[in-house]
């Protein structure tokens, strides 16, 4: 069951909503850009970016239901494949998205508290830095604000569960941050 709970949730995570989306429109939103909700916003706007989010958050609630169906103590399999099927979707050429929403959507089944956690710092950091730090420091808000909300989100996930699942999908979104990063690289 194991087996089949990791393909299919790597299948779900597949099907990048921002590349559907885009290719729609008779493009490819990789051209210019990340095919998740920040990068649909950026090229196509908010009513995109909140389908494509939709859409991404909902396959990560799909592999974590899946998993808590047929493996109830192994959902963390089904987080990490579907993180890095989003990351790196068999469909378009392992290109995809950073993984957020998707872990999103299996950390809203497995972990809510954790996740309500996170996206309560994060949200409050945001603002809040851009105010403050930002100018001085010169690192984007959202960055920061991770850095302040996955301790927290370990430590929620230590107290209120979902810890192997927030750190599957923690390690598949390094490992695609550092490949883009090394890319990045490369082509400039």
């Amino acid at each position: 069951m194991l087996a089949v709970v990791v393909l299919v949730s790597y299948l779900l995570g597949s099907l990048v909503a921002g590349v559907l989306y885009s290719r729609s429109l008779g493009a490819d939103i990789r051209d210019r850009d990340l095919p998740g909700g920040s990068g649909t916003y950026r090229q196509h706007g908010l009513a995109a970016a909140l389908g494509v989010t939709a859409f991404d958050v909902a396959k990560g609630v799909a592999a974590a239901l899946l998993a808590r169906w047929l493996t109830p103590d192994l959902t963390w399999p089904a987080t990490l494949a579907v993180v890095l099927g989003h990351c790196y979707p068999l469909f378009f050429r392992l290109a995809g998205g950073g993984g957020i929403a998707p872990l999103m959507g299996a950390l809203l089944v497995v972990a809510p508290v954790t996740l309500g956690g996170m996206l309560a710092a994060g949200l409050a950091l945001i603002p809040l830095y851009k105010g403050t730090l930002q100018a001085r420091l010169g690192l984007n808000a959202v960055p920061f604000a991770t850095a302040v909300a996955v301790p927290l989100g370990v430590l929620l996930a230590l107290r209120f569960g979902g810890l192997p699942d927030l750190l599957a999908g923690g390690v598949a979104m390094a490992v695609r941050a550092l490949h883009l990063l090394r890319v990045e690289k490369r082509t400039a």
